[in-house]
């Protein structure tokens, strides 16, 4: 049966309802790479208290996504949705308004939290939602396809509303899309059973702080000052992951079941989802640093020159993608997709000192609006397909914060790279750019060593 022909009106309610809150979360992700001069002027923030306007978001979603993939499974996932997506709109306000740089971080920060909760209650939804293989596959890739659209939006229109309205019109475009999704949200199917058992606070707590010191050391590093408390933070955070390991292995109630990553779809799906995350993320921050310090674009110049991104991207999501999910399964795609990041990144690496758009930025433009919806279809439903529906949640959890921690400690490392390697600025851009293709470039191959399954196909229509 054709996989849209499952679909019925109450269903594509549903899917779109989750789609464009998809959309919006990881829209935030990139959107205000363009705003940060402009955010940096009017809070008088230097380049690392830029980085935390941006990491506040990453690491916090990352680091309370298991929690909250939990708390899917054990609360429900429309109670949860419905508790992320107020605290993600609320927050979106407080960082609209904020009057300064502390209170902009903070709102950032529960922005991220927000986020956090927001992603494993979907994916919990949607395969509550979409029972038949067909349209379950169907409802993934248009989930993640609205995903890798929000990332490249993200750039595309920070620039235009930056210059128009302010920078803070980035954030209060969250607030109608919540408030009329709230509306919505009685449409989702209602929780049923539940996973029995207690959240694991310590775990979260642990776990959360470990992610968020080695953000912070990492950063700091580049800060000849403070580095050497830079790095025992480093030490200390490391040790502390290495502490969150040792009590979910004998926690009666694990925030992170480890018996899932014997699960292989589950495990490689992390490990290649970590370097999505730290290769595209960090790829849209370096293109907008280029485009405006070397090349003297405007904002809304730079959110223009990337727009082929996300117009590729959609396109090639409806046409391409499912076409070849169908003929040649979903390893393929996501493998075929981080090649093409990879050779976009590469492309940009090569970027000169004064360029031409048409030749030197298009190409790796619409290298990249090819790749990254490919490499965002394939990377998560294995996962969350390949367990049972009571830990969905956490599986989704699992996969989505390696994405997010990747991300977070990327665009760390790499804006890092760039400001101390190189004898120049654009130098030290091309670095950073070559290494974001080295990432996507091992995704590749760990697709194929980790991921690779029977040739067998799947029903996308």
């Amino acid at each position: 049966m054709d996989a849209s022909s499952e679909f019925g009106a109450r269903d594509r309610l549903i899917l779109l309802l989750i789609t464009v809150i998809e959309l919006v979360v990881f829209l935030d992700t990139t959107v205000l790479n363009v705003a940060l001069p402009s955010i940096g002027a009017h809070l008088g923030l230097g380049e690392s208290g830029l980085g935390w306007v941006t990491n506040a978001y990453l690491l916090a979603f990352g680091g309370f996504m298991l929690l909250a993939g939990r708390a899917a499974d054990v609360l429900g996932p429309r109670r949860m949705f419905t508790v992320g997506l107020v605290v993600f709109t609320v927050a979106s306000a407080l960082a609209g308004f904020a009057g300064s740089a502390a209170l902009l971080i903070a709102a950032r920060a529960i922005q991220g939290i927000g986020a956090a909760v927001l992603i494993p209650a979907q994916l919990a939804l949607l395969t509550a939602a979409f029972t038949t293989p067909g349209a379950r596959n169907r409802a993934f890739g248009v989930w993640s396809a609205m995903g890798a659209a929000g990332a490249a939006l993200g750039t595309a229109i920070g620039g235009p509303l930056t210059d128009l309205f302010g920078w803070s019109s980035i954030f209060l475009i969250n607030l109608p899309v919540g408030v009329l999704a709230l509306a919505f949200v009685r449409l989702l199917p209602p929780d049923g059973t539940r996973t029995a058992g207690a959240l694991d606070v310590p775990g979260a707590i642990t776990g959360t702080t470990a992610l968020l010191v080695l953000g912070y050391a990492i950063g700091a590093l580049g800060e000849a000052s403070i580095r050497p408390a830079a790095a025992a933070l480093l030490v200390l955070g490391l040790v502390l992951l290495g502490g969150f390991v040792f009590w979910e292995a004998r926690s009666p109630h694990p925030l992170m079941p480890l018996r899932l990553y014997r699960i292989r779809q589950v495990s490689g799906s992390a490990v290649v989802n970590a370097l999505v995350g730290a290769a595209h993320v960090p790829t849209f921050a370096l293109l907008a640093l280029y485009l405006q310090n070397t090349q003297h674009y405007t904002a809304t110049e730079s959110g223009l020159a990337v727009l082929p991104v996300a117009v590729v991207n959609i396109v090639i999501s409806r046409t391409l993608i499912p076409m070849l999910l169908a003929r040649s399964g979903a390893w393929r795609v996501l493998a075929a997709g981080l090649t093409l990041q990879a050779l976009a990144m590469g492309w940009f690496a090569r970027l000169p000192e004064h360029a031409t758009y048409l030749i030197d930025v298009l190409p790796g433009a619409i290298l990249l609006g090819i790749g990254l919806p490919a490499a965002f279809v394939g990377v998560t439903a294995p996962a969350v397909t390949s367990v049972e529906q009571a830990d969905a949640g956490i599986a989704a959890g699992i996969v989505n914060t390696a994405q997010r921690v990747g991300s977070g400690l990327g665009v760390t490392a790499l804006l890092l790279l760039a400001d101390l390697v190189g004898a120049d600025y654009r130098t030290g851009l091309s670095v950073a750019f070559a290494v974001a293709a080295g990432l996507a470039g091992l995704g590749a191959g760990l697709t194929v060593a980790l991921l690779r399954t029977s040739p067998a196909r799947v029903a996308v229509a």
